[in-house]
């Protein structure tokens, strides 16, 4: 059993506080009941309090900004700041540079391309951290192309649109599955729900239709 202590129960009130007006895409959801779910995932699939903390606190960096990379090493320590580093792809003021559409578009597909690099050889303590917030993720796009006032509709959310989304995420499941991850079975179950609900049964991963992309192979682009 994974005991939980006061750092869990700070780690929840710097998530709340540190995404303060932040929304999950497309809805009037807290950011926070995301976190509070990849937590969540990571205890049920075995993680430590330090994974656990790691799951709260992991889009620090990428929606918050690098300041609180210094500060989550200082107040959580070493090992939850570099399962977050390791879980972010990339950094609100690296974002905010990006300022058109085909901007966004090329940078979106250079940081999956390098965060799918990045997973193949990332530790099991980041793995299962990555994984639960993969799978939260796709459990809540599933959700809403199940509801009928939503559907396919969820995937102008994204940066990557459909294609762009159905191609990562199948990427993510092969890497997730050939590492052995703890939440891999689930990750792929959600997926091929996702792929089907999307119109693609057969989970064929389509090339990123986007109008600034590098040529793709496995849904991942070529070098």
């Amino acid at each position: 059993m994974t005991a939980l202590t006061e750092r869990f129960a700070r780690a929840v009130d710097y998530a709340r506080i540190a995404h303060t007006g932040q929304v999950r895409k497309g809805t009037a959801i807290p950011y926070l009941t995301h976190l509070l779910g990849v937590a969540t995932l990571v205890i049920e699939h075995g993680g430590s309090e330090d994974q656990a903390i790691a799951g709260l606190l992991h889009d620090c960096i990428e929606d918050c900004g690098e300041a609180h990379e210094a500060i989550i090493r200082a107040q959580f320590g070493d090992t939850v700041a570099r399962i977050v580093r390791a879980c972010t792809d990339g950094t609100a003021e690296g974002k905010s540079e990006n300022t058109t559409a085909e901007a966004k578009q090329a940078d979106w597909l250079r940081r999956k391309r390098d965060y799918l690099k990045h997973l193949a050889e990332a530790d099991d303590e980041v793995l299962l951290v990555s994984g639960c917030d993969k799978l939260h993720n796709a459990l809540a796009i599933v959700a809403d192309l199940e509801n009928p006032d939503v559907g396919v509709k969820v995937f102008a959310r994204f940066t990557g649109a459909r294609e762009g989304t159905l191609a990562y995420y199948q990427s993510l499941c092969e890497v997730f599955l050939a590492r052995g991850s703890r939440s891999a079975r689930e990750l792929d179950a959600a997926v091929a729900r996702m792929h089907a609900f999307a119109g693609d049964a057969s989970r064929q991963v389509l090339a990123f239709e986007v109008s600034v992309r590098g040529d793709y192979q496995d849904g991942i682009p070529a070098e």
